[in-house]
């Protein structure tokens, strides 16, 4: 069976592009996550990874898809190796039954891996330009209303409410809610056990 795997970075960005190429291509089952391909913890990936078995192929559009990292990439391949599937990623032009396209799969994984780690410098590099010359901020800072906050927070402090209820309310990601429950906590002196 052809396998086909989509990955945008975000919910707003558009598969349409990758999701013609897999009927172009006649994938009869796609797999589709919608998020950073910073690390290897991705559902459909997961999900992909456990339904292919032996004779079946994954179809990519390109590494950057798949994988960010050679390590990741290198051990997604070891994984559909041990299981007997092939790998094809079509903007590379690799195929794992082939030696070239085994090499090449390697070649391509760690320039990927090259070219995002110089992206992540030269951004560094600008933020620190920007800094010095006072003009980078960083964020600004979550506003919350902090009447509502207390409110909230003796409500699920009485077992009255729960966190992502709260979350809801605040308008308020996980992240950003438990910093600030702790800067709350902090401010108030209140010492959990």
């Amino acid at each position: 069976m052809n396998v086909g795997y989509v990955r945008v970075s975000t919910e707003e960005q558009n598969i349409a592009r990758q999701e013609a190429l897999m009927q172009q291509l006649g994938v009869e089952k796609v797999f589709v996550d919608k998020m950073s391909g910073k690390d290897r913890n991705r559902p459909a990936l997961e999900e992909m990874m456990k339904f292919v078995r032996e004779g079946d192929t994954i179809i990519v559009e390109s590494i950057s898809r798949f994988a960010r990292s050679t390590k990741d990439l290198l051990n997604l391949i070891e994984e559909l190796k041990a299981k007997n599937v092939r790998f094809i990623s079509k903007k590379e032009t690799i195929d794992t039954d082939t030696p070239q396209g085994k090499f090449m799969l390697t070649v391509f994984a760690a320039l990927a891996e090259l070219e995002r780690d110089q992206i992540k410098q030269r951004q560094a590099e600008g933020i620190a330009i920007a800094k010095s010359q006072g003009k980078y901020t960083g964020r600004k800072p979550i506003k919350v209303d902090e009447k509502l906050f207390a409110e909230e927070y003796r409500l699920w402090k009485e077992g009255k409410t729960q966190p992502k209820y709260m979350m809801k309310r605040l308008g308020l990601k996980p992240a950003t809610f438990y910093r600030k429950v702790k800067e709350y906590e902090m401010k108030h002196g209140i010492v959990n056990v």
